[in-house]
């Protein structure tokens, strides 16, 4: 991921709505969850919710798939991996035992 690449990563993150959103998509991992739905678990309504997906859609974060009538959106776990090297590509100076404590918080206990 290049730095601008991040820099629309972070923007798209940067509003509460947005955040929770993308927060939700990665706790639903490969279920998804439909739009209404995400509206609904967060008490958004359908035309803001509509925005704040494509802002996280362009912004490489979350990706969708369409099922009938209506579409599933999912956490892209690709664009998350990379946000997270780009932001860890020079950690600790060639001493890597000091980025272990924060790849052990990252890793996925699940």
């Amino acid at each position: 991921m290049d730095k601008n690449h991040a820099l629309d990563a972070f923007a798209a993150l940067s509003q509460s709505t947005r955040l929770d959103v993308f927060r939700l998509l990665i706790k639903a991992g490969d279920t998804g969850m439909s739009a209404g739905d995400i509206g609904d678990t967060l008490g958004v309504r359908q035309n803001t919710m509509s925005a704040n997906l494509g802002v996280l859609a362009r912004s490489g974060l979350i990706r969708s798939m369409r099922e009938g009538r209506s579409i599933r959106y999912f956490a892209d776990m690709d664009g998350m991996r990379g946000l997270l090297a780009f932001l860890m590509e020079d950690c600790c100076g060639g001493r890597p035992e000091l980025c272990q404590p924060v790849i052990n918080e990252l890793a996925c206990a699940c």
